[in-house]
């Protein structure tokens, strides 16, 4: 099984959208998914939204009493995942952003890899169409994450566009403690860093920006770049022992 796992708030836009061309991709690379959604206190047309594909598709909505955040949805879909799994070591969950900054066309890719043996996969996106000022912080993110996070062989951690199998990421949630500390993009960054400490295999493929027929909204570089440093001393996540396979 293959855990399509989304946080979202305020998505109405793009979400129908994104869990349509999901479904597309999946009828010409045929595998047995399922759409894990998080809304998260979302006040546009989200719920109507779910409410209209949870007709047509195999998806559950999660709806916490009260807003979360970005790193509490995202933990909760996945912790959603593993709880429902039967066969850990063969399912898998992949992230995927809502806005459409991920073109859902990377799936087969990810899904590839994770058959291939890989417990873990990264997709790096593209974001030759964000503004270079984002752009020139996300290059920085290996010296602005020091000393608390680093992967390594791993070029973005900031896609939100993962594959995990689920054995791993059952072994991240042992202690039962949260596990994101960080929100927002950095949040994505140390999902990647906590999943990558329990991977025996870890690759990388390249990801392309989705068609979003609403504009993709990027962070503030300085509010990112700021976001980074105090996770980079706020974290402690040991580096990880296994090699990072890089797809060209």
């Amino acid at each position: 099984m293959i855990y399509v796992c989304i946080p979202s708030h305020n998505q109405a836009a793009t979400l129908g959208l994104l869990l349509w061309k999901v479904r597309q991709v999946f009828q010409a690379f045929p595998r047995e998914y399922q759409f894990l959604v998080v809304d998260d206190g979302s006040t546009d047309g989200t719920r109507e939204v779910l409410d209209l594909y949870q007709r047509a598709l195999p998806v559950t909505v999660l709806r916490p009493p009260a807003r979360e955040g970005h790193a509490a949805s995202l933990e909760r879909v996945l912790r959603e995942s593993v709880r429902r799994t039967d066969r850990p070591r063969r399912d898998c969950a992949i992230t995927l952003p809502p806005d459409f900054a991920v073109s859902p066309e990377a799936l087969p890719d990810l899904v590839r890899r994770l058959e291939s043996g890989a417990d873990l996969v990264v997709g790096e996106l593209n974001d030759r169409g964000a503004p270079w000022l984002v752009r020139l912080v996300r290059r920085g993110a290996p010296w602005l994450l020091k000393p608390g996070l680093t992967v390594p062989g791993v070029r973005d951690l900031f896609s939100g566009c993962l594959g995990l199998r689920l054995a791993t990421l059952k072994r991240c949630f042992r202690d039962g403690q949260a596990l994101l500390q960080t929100e927002d993009w950095c949040a994505n960054a140390e999902l990647v860093a906590r999943a990558a400490v329990h991977a025996r295999q870890i690759a990388t493929v390249p990801v392309a920006p989705g068609r979003a027929p609403a504009p993709v909204e990027h962070p503030r570089p300085a509010a990112l770049a700021l976001a980074m440093l105090r996770a980079g001393r706020q974290l402690r996540i040991p580096a990880p022992s296994a090699p990072v396979e890089r797809t060209a």
